[in-house]
């Protein structure tokens, strides 16, 4: 009987593999599901532990989730070539920008994410079942993007706890998620934040997905993602009316790297 199991294990084990290798959509499917899985999975796994060794909502959780979700990326044969490290080493706060590019992006924030950072992310995940709770316990500021008002007031309560508690703030400034292998125009937001603060930007850029991953042509394969962590650009002594130009500055830098690590 247990033999009998065994080979039909095994025989639908190899029809899938099958069914993945000629159809891109089924290979597609199976690959964002299992990947979806896992995040439940290991979010739902990990909130007892950030609660057992922090107590609760901390940016200090974010070292126990960085070392859980740094594992996804054998799962997918994803290979980070990282750059630039030493420029995390500023002393005191400092906002940090990257591009965004889909729902892979959660690993190679993981990847380089420094200490005593938390991110800036859209209101709706907090809702997101057990990893919304994660990000939650994680310290993640949510702010809701429908609302400027909403959204300016957290930005401000952010520039004083960054000062206050000394820690860094990683901040997507294209607003939403881009495979296109371009950047889209950036929001101010994380300039003025910067500026307020008087605390330099650290752009992170990486390349392009769009070679393994791609939503509009069902691709999703193993791959290497190239990442920079570039120098931080200063704002002290820059008041708002210097905002737009160091934004302008920051996406021109980001962009050019985006395009010289993309090939």
């Amino acid at each position: 009987m247990e033999l009998g199991w065994l080979l039909w294990g095994a025989a639908v084990l190899l029809l899938l593999h099958v069914v993945m290798q000629l159809s891109p959509s089924i290979n597609f499917a199976l690959r964002i599901g299992f990947y979806s899985f896992l995040c439940l999975l290991a979010s739902a796994l990990t909130a007892p532990v950030c609660l057992l060794v922090n107590g609760g909502r901390t940016v200090k959780n974010m070292r126990i989730i960085r070392s859980v979700v740094r594992s996804f990326k054998y799962f997918f044969g994803l290979r980070f070539e990282v750059k630039g490290l030493e420029n995390f080493k500023v002393e005191g706060p400092a906002i940090i920008v990257s591009n965004h590019q889909s729902i892979l992006d959660m690993m190679g924030l993981m990847e380089v994410l420094p200490d005593d950072c938390v991110q800036v992310a859209k209101k709706e995940l907090i809702y997101a079942g057990s990893v919304g709770l994660i990000i939650y316990l994680g310290g993640v500021i949510f702010i809701n993007r429908k609302s400027t008002t909403s959204a300016k007031m957290v930005m401000a309560e952010v520039a004083k706890s960054m000062i206050a508690e000394n820690v860094k703030v990683w901040v997507y400034p294209e607003g939403t998620r881009n495979c296109t292998g371009d950047l889209l125009p950036f929001k101010k937001g994380a300039f003025h934040l910067a500026v307020q603060a008087q605390v330099p930007v650290i752009p992170v850029v990486y390349s392009s997905f769009t070679n393994f991953y791609d939503p509009k042509k069902k691709l999703f394969t193993s791959g290497k993602i190239k990442v920079e962590i570039l120098p931080p650009m200063e704002t002290k002594g820059l008041t708002s009316d210097d905002v737009s130009d160091l934004s302008d500055r920051c996406f021109h830098t980001m962009r050019e790297t985006l395009f010289k690590l993309s090939g």
